[in-house]
């Protein structure tokens, strides 16, 4: 080794020796203000492994490039759900939530350090290309997820709309990988859809929760009221495969059927602090929004009290249950399905001082009943599998995830072998051509209770008021039940 090489390392470990000092120093002196001191023996631990990659390492790395890592794997260590945003990353978020953008039309998130697939939203590239929930994108083009993070595969997918991006996929059903090329488009979802079915009830579908899906529900239930003539005997409102969205739509939505000033849903903090709640009021479902009227105004007042159904799946998150927990709750609706995904934790996007940002989980969710969502999803009041839920997934499956603050059993996705899997599903698949695919999904969306049983059971119930009383909010009486006995034996 040259003399001006041994220098020059000595010199390097004295910068990172030096480094660590200062660190120490002063996260220490920050420490004594504070009430928990920090683990200073850690911060040392860091600056040691930064003088020696520092030294070490067979290339020189920037000091930006080791910091910036250091972050990210700080935050991403969190949970699956908080990520940390270089200033590029934040300045692409910001240019895609303000404007249109060319995309693909799924939620997706990580598990076992690939990403995964919650949902493909309907009437976009990804449904029409076949993805489905649960499938594993492993490779992006010709770029491998693992290690990926969920905003740097959405950057990845996103792009010019009419460009092609070819997504390689693994499938629990499927022997080998499934290579789909897809091509980016504009994505505007026509989140609500409607239709009137036998003898006067209306069915319902949310797909999403943006920013005109209240107005657009309200127009939809009266369009129903006008079909029929006056007074509906019943409502199906469908939410599976609905990945979530925006929590103030969530809250109109869950007013459209509950009586005014009704909590809907309530978030806390660590430990339980800054609680707060959203109601069933104009101030909670249009906030910010001033003038013009309140579209629930115009609905008809019996829609709060005619008899409801809710149906949900694996693929129901987030802002989905938010509703399903409130009308259950309140006993405003029987819940059927299988129980929904369990994403009930909430994510703040925090600027910081040097351009770039963090996103991290702030708060959990709770039903009116004070129902932690996290991990443990919305559980039906009449199960019912369909040969769509061949394969599930939910957040309990991600790494990482957040824990139930209410203790329980975590539930986690599954393949139900005891149910026969759509045809769309079944691993001898036959070549079909655009036209074929694009009637299946077409007639995959006309509600038809002779096709799926989950709504003809939710259908069923409410033709039969002695059996809709008897389910009515059932998983959640049962569910408080089991917490009382499990307080009880506690004490």
């Amino acid at each position: 080794m040259s003399r001006k090489n041994s220098f020059k390392k000595i010199a390097v470990y004295v910068a990172g020796t030096f480094t660590g000092a200062v660190l120490a120093l002063s996260m220490q002196s920050f420490a004594d203000s504070r009430k928990d001191a920090l683990p200073v023996q850690d911060i040392r631990t860091f600056a040691e492994v930064y003088g020696q990659i520092k030294a070490n390492y067979y290339q020189q790395t920037d000091d930006d490039v080791l910091l910036q890592g250091a972050i990210k794997g700080m935050v991403q260590g969190l949970d699956p759900h908080s990520e940390y945003m270089t200033a590029k990353d934040f300045t692409d978020l910001k240019e895609s939530t303000a404007g249109e953008f060319g995309g693909l039309g799924m939620e997706i998130g990580k598990k076992d350090d690939f990403i995964m697939v919650i949902a493909p939203i309907e009437d976009t590239p990804a449904e029409r290309a076949g993805v489905q929930s649960g499938d594993y994108i492993i490779k992006i083009d010709d770029e491998s997820t693992r290690g990926m993070s969920t905003t740097e595969a959405v950057k990845k997918m996103r792009g010019k709309p009419g460009t092609k991006i070819t997504l390689t996929l693994t499938r629990k059903d499927s022997s080998k990988p499934i290579v789909v090329q897809i091509t980016r488009a504009i994505i505007k979802v026509k989140s609500v859809r409607s239709k009137l079915l036998d003898d006067g009830y209306g069915y319902v579908r949310v797909s999403q929760f943006q920013e005109r899906t209240l107005d657009d529900l309200v127009k939809n239930i009266n369009d129903l009221y006008k079909k029929n003539g006056g007074k509906l005997n019943g409502l199906v409102l469908d939410l599976r495969d609905d990945p979530g969205g925006l929590l103030n739509q969530a809250v109109g939505v869950s007013a459209v059927f509950l009586p005014a000033n009704e909590v809907v849903v309530s978030t806390k903090g660590r430990d339980g602090r800054d609680a707060v709640q959203y109601k069933a009021a104009r101030a909670d479902y249009l906030p910010g929004r001033k003038g013009g009227n309140d579209p629930l105004a115009s609905l008809p007042a019996d829609i709060k009290k005619i008899p409801m159904t809710v149906l949900i799946n694996s693929g129901s998150a987030s802002a989905s249950e938010i509703v399903t927990g409130a009308l259950q709750d309140h006993r405003r609706a029987v819940v059927v399905g299988v129980q929904s995904f369990g994403k009930g934790s909430v994510q703040s996007v925090i600027p910081l001082s040097n351009g770039s940002g963090v996103k991290l989980t702030v708060a959990l969710y709770y039903t009116p009943n004070e129902r932690s969502i996290q991990a443990q999803g919305i559980v039906p009041d009449v199960e019912i599998k369909s040969k769509d839920d061949v394969f599930e997934m939910r957040e309990a499956d991600l790494s990482g995830h957040v824990s139930n603050p209410d203790g329980g059993k975590e539930v986690k996705g599954k393949i139900n072998l005891d149910v026969e899997p759509a045809e769309a599903v079944k691993t001898e698949e036959k070549a079909k051509t655009e036209e074929e695919k694009m009637d299946e999904i077409l007639n995959s969306r006309d509600p038809n209770p002779a096709k799926d049983v989950q709504l003809k059971t939710a259908l069923d119930l409410l033709k039969n008021p002695e059996q809709y009383q008897q389910n009515i909010g059932r998983a959640a009486s049962e569910g408080r039940d089991k917490k009382l006995i499990e307080k009880e034996d506690a004490e």
